[in-house]
């Protein structure tokens, strides 16, 4: 964390004042005295580690409790050079976007595995599919957001914001650029997930989660589909074979082919029922953005007054 720290730029052209924050998710090492002795700005903590996602939704919301327009993401294992944070938030500064990517070269990186190149390259395919966006490197943590989208945000799942954030900036509309970046060497393994096995099911996982959510119907006509065209199929062979006269009527033909379109029609309706609470959705998402600017922007408010984190009470804002 300190090489990190160290390389934050001190003046970036189009913005007036940078603040630094660190979020301590709980750690058992010296996070905090050590981002105090580099000069950090303001520390946060989570009274024990809540995971990734919570981690970053924390952030976000601290800083719009700080009053920032412009928040920039990035890890404290010296991954991502601070020396791009520039061209990071440029399009933001010009109004251009509501959410920057730093794309790393995956193919070029000596110290990932062939076979994590390989996922790599199928997941943000997925993902972009899915978000509707033409993200390079979906889970690269190297990010610039704008005040608008951290109003806009809700963490939905536990384990990792990057593909949440990219599909909930795809159906909200929002704008994203990619920027291509280079990666420092690696100072320690990844503490996400305990092997890459295990990184793909959780990834995979909130994947489709994410797409059910705001994919309803969309995702039970693709469950349903199955069900619909066995059920057809059997009523069709049931249908030639008693039309043509050939063999008996096959009648289990006419059973089990209307079971399975009674499925099919159950499945389908789930969906119009999802899809249904997802328009009410959106109108909670709406309630909870108006609550947001009305909480974040009237003034300043002090990081300890956030619901389940201990701020820095010495800290300046």
């Amino acid at each position: 964390m300190p090489s990190v720290l160290q390389e934050l730029p001190n003046a970036i052209a189009g913005i007036d004042v940078i603040e630094s924050l660190v979020i301590d998710d709980g750690s058992s090492d010296e996070t905090v005295a050590i981002a105090r002795a580099c000069g950090v700005t303001h520390v946060v903590r989570h009274p024990h580690n809540l995971g990734l996602a919570r981690a970053f939704e924390t952030g976000l919301e601290s800083c719009l409790a700080l009053g920032a327009d412009i928040i920039v993401h990035t890890d404290a294992d010296n991954q991502y050079p601070s020396r791009y944070i520039g061209d990071l938030v440029a399009p933001l500064v010009r109004g251009d976007a509501e959410m920057v990517v730093g794309n790393r070269p995956i193919s070029d990186i000596a110290h990932f595995s062939p076979f994590k190149k390989l996922l790599q390259r199928l997941g943000s395919s997925v993902v972009r599919t899915v978000s509707g966006t033409d993200v390079p490197d979906t889970v690269s943590g190297f990010r610039a957001y704008s005040r608008e989208f951290a109003l806009r945000y809700h963490a939905l799942t536990d384990f990792s914001y990057t593909l949440e954030t990219l599909i909930q900036a795809g159906q909200m509309g929002m704008r994203i650029i990619n920027i291509d970046i280079e990666v420092n060497d690696p100072t320690r393994e990844s503490r996400l997930a305990k092997s890459s096995w295990q990184f793909v099911k959780r990834q995979a996982a909130t994947i489709v989660r994410l797409y059910a959510f705001y994919e309803p119907l969309r995702t039970f006509f693709y469950l349903s589909l199955p069900f619909f065209l066995i059920g057809v199929a059997l009523l069709a062979r049931f249908a030639y074979r008693y039309l043509t006269q050939v063999g008996a009527g096959l009648i289990q033909s006419v059973a089990i082919g209307t079971g399975f379109l009674v499925i099919s029609f159950l499945i389908f309706l789930f969906g119009l029922l999802a899809d249904t609470i997802g328009k009410h959705r959106k109108l909670t998402e709406e309630t909870l953005y108006r609550l947001k600017q009305m909480q974040f922007e009237a003034k300043p408010a002090p990081l300890a007054a956030l619901p389940q984190v201990e701020g820095d009470k010495n800290e300046s804002s």
